[in-house]
């Protein structure tokens, strides 16, 4: 099969990425054999591409927003389930598999209480296991999400990362445990990427509303507003109102206290990025009256359950641009360069 891969971490203007000839990967017991129809550009594919994330493995695939189908399974999955699942649409995300269940051994104090998110032993898809910039990838069984044939792969592709982890953003910022319209819920988005676009349609069918902050005039304000957004203006211009919740998806810490400082008592900023550069010191002022920072660290699974379900019925779309198979360095270097409205898609339709 071919695959792009890093062997070293350097800018993607260096084209560091190779498009190699590799054997096809055997599924192990418990894993699925999935060949790729569609593959979304994440920031954090950049990261680990250009450093910033250090190498889990090397040579490292990149890639972690997969939707494809079944082709085999792994002789558990076969016993377990008629066919092996076999020609079913599956996702792949960002989460790869966990320590519990782990063939006995007993889960991690994060597992055991319903973090798995945070597991001392866990594994992520394009990181340290091989990734969905490739023709075919593997995927335990327990962590491949079921997807609709009838919605085209590239549109839903987008979802499975920057999807899932915007929805587990907007459940720490306290808008999913709330009635956002009764409330007058009022949230803040600073970047407006694939994550932001699709975090604004889930915050708007609940009822928020939101105030999107990004440098990008021509594509990235123009498609909030398009999107329903009260207000979009720039990140040195406060939004016109005080937010209850802001969610800072740009991996830049430098925003960190222009956007503690949107925020009204008792408000919460949530980092939505696995990487970030550094903050600049804060003022214990933008802090004072309970206003609070907290990060978001991967996903669970049934973040993206809950997120899959719920953008099904709130009719969440994601706005993608699509590269051929042969281009996903290219994709890479439109996404650092903010090039792009909505998300990336690298497609196997050539």
């Amino acid at each position: 099969m071919r695959a792009w891969q890093v062997e070293r971490q350097a800018a993607i203007e260096q084209r560091p990425l190779a498009l190699v000839e590799m054997p096809v990967p055997v599924p192990a017991t418990d894993e699925l054999l999935v060949r790729v129809r569609a593959c979304a550009v994440c920031r954090t594919d950049l990261h680990v591409v250009e450093g910033d994330l250090p190498l889990r493995r090397s040579p490292t695939i990149p890639g972690h927003q997969v939707v494809g189908e079944v082709v085999d399974a792994g002789a558990d999955v076969r016993r377990r389930v008629a066919g092996g699942r076999v020609g079913e649409r599956v996702g792949v995300a960002w989460l790869h598999r966990t320590c519990a269940p782990a063939g006995g051994r007993p889960p991690c104090r994060f597992c055991a209480s319903g973090r798995e998110n945070l597991c001392e032993r866990a594994d992520f898809t394009g990181w340290s296991v091989p990734g969905g910039f490739a023709e075919l990838v593997t995927v335990p069984d327990a962590f491949a999400y079921p997807l609709p044939r009838e919605v085209a792969a590239e549109a839903i592709a987008p979802l499975l990362c920057a999807g899932i982890v915007g929805y587990r953003a907007l459940r720490i910022a306290g808008l999913l445990d709330r009635d956002a319209r009764a409330s007058g819920f009022k949230l803040g988005i600073f970047g407006f990427g694939a994550a932001g676009h699709l975090a604004l349609q889930v915050a708007r069918a609940r009822g928020a509303a939101v105030y999107v902050s990004t440098r990008d005039r021509e594509r990235h304000q123009a498609l909030a507003r398009e999107l329903g957004a009260a207000w979009a203006g720039g990140v040195d211009e406060p939004p016109p109102e005080k937010l209850d919740a802001a969610i800072l998806f740009a991996p830049a810490g430098e925003l960190v206290p222009a956007a503690l400082r949107s925020l009204d008592q008792g408000g919460r900023l949530v980092l939505g990025g696995i990487h970030m550069s550094d903050t600049p010191p804060l003022p214990y002022d933008l802090l004072d009256h309970e206003r609070s920072i907290q990060s978001v660290a991967n996903n669970t699974r049934r973040d993206g359950h809950d997120f899959l379900a719920e953008a099904a019925r709130a009719g969440v779309r994601a706005q993608y641009k699509t590269f051929p198979f042969a281009s996903a360095d290219q994709a890479l270097l439109e996404l650092k360069r903010d090039a792009i409205r909505g998300a990336a898609v690298v497609t196997m339709r050539e």
